[in-house]
């Protein structure tokens, strides 16, 4: 009968509705899946999952992390990228502390009639984020913990006006998107925090500030390789005192934090060695003897110089030792170019390896530059950088100290890249004069 509804009409619309929403709600899992497994950055990651439950899911919504001193640290609300961080004091007792705690999901009613924020005050513990909650006259209240490894690392809040309550469908379906937000977040957490302990790491095989020289100028460069997880083993030092100077330029085989133990241990030795003895070849003897004992399977170059500037500042005497390093190229002032004529087996591997020590003499102008093979082993569309494109480029900075000496090799080497993937670059240049 014309413009009558039957009992048939109603239950097909209502199937077809049905079919709808799941369809919604497996393309939400599968945007959900895609987007959150695509990042191991921290703040991206949960600026993309606030962007796909909202309002796809929840009106509202905020996550709470737990920090290291057991505080939180809260992301969104209305404006996504709002970020503030909670002492444990202040979100103890409440209700989110209770999901943080127990890892139980909780699902709050909170009464629609009245102008009260009675319920959400106990799951969201901050003054302007629950007064945005509150502007949606909130029906329900779905705090997900977020629990992975055994840990919950944080909680869900979301949030669903008057007349958008849960339904169950939607409460299990937010459950997969927690159970999934929690690996991705717990990743990208991971993996931040390994990067800062690599950051820490690598910075402390290197002094902090280069010491002043008298009688010359030193200045190094490094550049740590793409793969910033991997700790490498690239380390400088300078020490000493008045007119007798060590400056020492290493590369550990291998990467992680092995090799960063391993670096240490050798400058740490190398120091040692030279506070009773300042000579190069048996500073790097004493290394090989430590390395050796230690029976690691990695071993170390080194390139060592013994610096020592006259009492007029205009020339300096310099002994130069390797252990299997590239030995250092001497930029005179005029623009010739040599490098120093000296070899020597790598450090830890022979225990009985002996090192030779080479004079030079600098004269006021003249800069020596200690390299790692970062640089001569940079790889571009053409191979290797070479030491022949190297030696090529230097004339042209003779005489414009180690500073800029550095900063040019750095630059043509990171040009000659091209983007591609590196390995640390270590350089370390002392020129003769002030």
């Amino acid at each position: 009968m014309d413009g009558e509804v039957t009992p048939i009409a109603v239950r097909a619309a209502t199937d077809a509705r049905s079919e709808r929403e799941l369809l919604a709600r497996a393309r939400l899992h599968v945007e959900l899946t895609a987007t959150l497994s695509g990042s191991l950055n921290l703040r991206r990651t949960v600026l993309r999952l606030l962007d796909l439950i909202t309002p796809s899911i929840a009106d509202w919504a905020v996550l709470a992390l737990v920090d290291n001193s057991g505080g939180v640290v809260l992301h969104g609300g209305h404006d996504q990228a709002f970020t503030t961080a909670l002492s444990r004091v202040v979100i103890e007792g409440t209700g989110m502390d209770r999901v943080l705690r127990s890892g139980q999901d909780e699902l709050l009613h909170v009464a629609v009639e009245l102008d009260s924020t009675d319920g959400l005050d106990t799951m969201i513990p901050h003054r302007r984020l629950r007064d945005e909650a509150a502007g949606l006259r909130p029906a329900d209240v779905l705090s997900l913990a977020l629990t992975t490894r055994g840990t919950t690392i944080g909680a869900l809040v979301m949030v669903r006006g008057a007349g958008r309550g849960f339904p169950d469908l939607d409460v299990e379906l937010a459950g997969v998107i927690a159970a999934q937000a929690s690996i991705a977040l717990d990743s990208a957490r991971l993996y931040e925090e390994r990067g800062r302990v690599a950051s820490v790491l690598q910075a402390s095989l290197r002094p902090p500030d280069l010491p002043l020289v008298p009688g010359a100028r030193v200045s190094a460069r490094f550049r740590p390789a793409d793969e910033r997880m991997d700790i490498a083993g690239d380390f400088y030092d300078i020490h000493g005192s008045g007119d007798d100077w060590l400056l020492v330029l290493g590369d550990v085989c291998g990467k992680g934090v092995e090799a960063a133990v391993l670096t240490g241990r050798a400058r740490q030795s190398i120091r040692t060695a030279a506070y009773f003895d300042r000579r190069p070849s048996v500073v790097l003897a004493a290394l090989n003897h430590v390395l050796c004992e230690v029976h690691s399977s990695r071993f170390v170059t080194v390139v060592c110089a013994r610096f020592r500037p006259a009492a007029d500042g205009l020339s300096a005497e310099v002994d130069v030792s390797v252990a299997g390093h590239p030995a250092p190229i001497l930029v005179r002032a005029d623009g010739t170019v040599d490098q120093v004529e000296v070899a020597g087996i790598v450090a830890g591997v022979i225990a009985d390896a002996s090192y030779t020590d080479v004079r030079v003499t600098m004269r006021s102008g003249d800069t020596m530059l200690m390299f790692t093979d970062g640089v001569d082993e940079a790889r571009g569309s053409d191979g290797f950088y070479g030491m022949e494109r190297l030696l090529a480029l230097l004339p042209s900075y003779a005489g414009a100290g180690p500073m800029a000496l550095c900063e040019a090799v750095e630059q043509d080497v990171v040009e000659y890249l091209d983007g591609r993937a590196h390995d640390d670059i270590a350089l370390l240049a002392v020129s003769c004069g002030t």
